[in-house]
């Protein structure tokens, strides 16, 4: 599904289509063209095969683009705009276009962009070294995707500038990747002259994104709140996709880990914890459940009583408590249908994700917190 009006060969390869990367990546990168300011275009590569993906990267390819509305609250006024995003130039899909997509790591691309969602690391059995050099089979997971193509670069341009930045929320998602392709490399056997070039040669950054993407446009587009954060950790020969307010280089990325990670997917994640334990709409909104006191005071509590003791004793405690005062402006966004249905989905890892580094940075924290609303969501499946 290739726009057959642009070249083939993009600086930016994007590993993902969802309606997150449509209004995050692909958004700042138009904006920043529309500047001067970004590497060039996108090449998308779909990942999974289920029809709607499918529609949406045929969608994709077109020249005309796609939209991202905007709607929130600044300053406790109204704002909404529709953006035209016209940064993605081509479109792949992994399982048909794979030899295509070997073709384009050979060329220009100079930064790799992923959003696999929270299962998208997962490795899978019947992967291995043969994918090396079948040209036609893509691999399962996207670390044997991605290991593939970092062998064709090696080979093809192994001197060549790449930086690697993983959109996924994991804590240190460069450094975790890093990790998982090359101890892959190890068990398929690949020259250690390829394991030390995947160690040493790509920089692979650590980053992490904020911005509340509640709707799908049909068939491609998105709607986002207004508030966007892209902060990626500095280090040298690292390359950023384009240039633009929301991307913010850190020293102290864990600073950032932290608010996001622990108070605003902390939050999602107790609301979707009281909305499954019952009795509640199945089409319920985080703008619903704000307004509902049963969900909302539980939530408030957690926030002043299990986490924020959390931040005063690692000295982020103000700042903490400045980003809740703007996080329920964020949850009260009611130009936002932000289904709590969505946010359960994989709901235990989540979980695992979002709520037990607090109780576990309590204990070495020695704060005796009971932290009962956390303790009791991670006991349950």
């Amino acid at each position: 599904m290739l726009n057959a009006a642009e070249p083939a060969g993009q600086p930016i390869l994007q590993f993902g289509t969802s309606r997150f990367l449509q209004a995050h990546v692909d958004l700042f990168v138009s904006e920043a063209a529309e500047r001067g300011e970004a590497l060039g275009g996108i090449t998308v590569v779909q990942g999974t095969a289920n029809p709607a993906s499918t529609r949406r990267t045929a969608a994709l390819a077109r020249a005309e683009g796609f939209d991202v509305v905007v709607r929130g609250l600044v300053d406790g006024q109204p704002v909404e705009s529709r953006r035209r995003c016209r940064a993605v130039r081509e479109a792949l899909q992994a399982a048909t276009d794979w030899p295509a997509v070997r073709e384009r790591m050979r060329g220009p691309v100079r930064v790799i962009v992923s959003n696999t969602g929270d299962s998208g690391w997962t490795l899978v059995d019947g992967d291995d070294a043969r994918h090396l050099a079948d040209s036609a089979a893509a691999p399962a997971s996207f670390p044997a995707r991605l290991l593939v193509l970092l062998h064709d670069r090696w080979h093809a341009r192994p001197g060549a500038e790449l930086t690697l930045l993983p959109c996924e929320l994991v804590s240190r998602n460069g450094d975790r990747l890093r990790d998982t392709v090359v101890s892959l490399a190890r068990q398929w056997r690949c020259a250690p002259a390829f394991i030390d070039w995947l160690q040493a040669r790509p920089v692979w950054g650590n980053s992490l994104v904020d911005r509340i993407v509640s709707e799908a446009l049909d068939p491609v587009g998105a709607v986002a709140e207004h508030y966007a954060l892209w902060a990626v950790e500095a280090q040298p020969r690292l390359q950023l996709p384009c240039r633009h307010p929301a991307i913010q280089l850190t020293d102290d990325l864990l600073r950032h880990e932290r608010l996001k990670l622990h108070l605003l997917n902390l939050g999602h994640t107790v609301l979707a914890e009281l909305w499954r334990r019952g009795g509640h709409p199945k089409d319920m909104t985080v703008l619903q459940a704000m307004q509902t006191p049963p969900l909302r005071e539980p939530l408030e509590q957690t926030w002043q009583q299990e986490v924020l003791p959390v931040f005063d004793a690692l000295d982020q405690g103000d700042e903490a408590r400045r980003y809740v005062v703007a996080l329920r402006e964020r949850l009260l966004n009611p130009f936002l249908a932000h289904r709590l249905a969505d946010i359960a989905q994989n709901h235990a890892t989540k979980k695992a994700r979002r709520l037990l580094p607090v109780v576990e940075l309590a204990e070495a924290l020695a704060l005796r917190l009971n932290q009962p609303m956390l303790r009791a969501a991670l006991a349950t499946s």
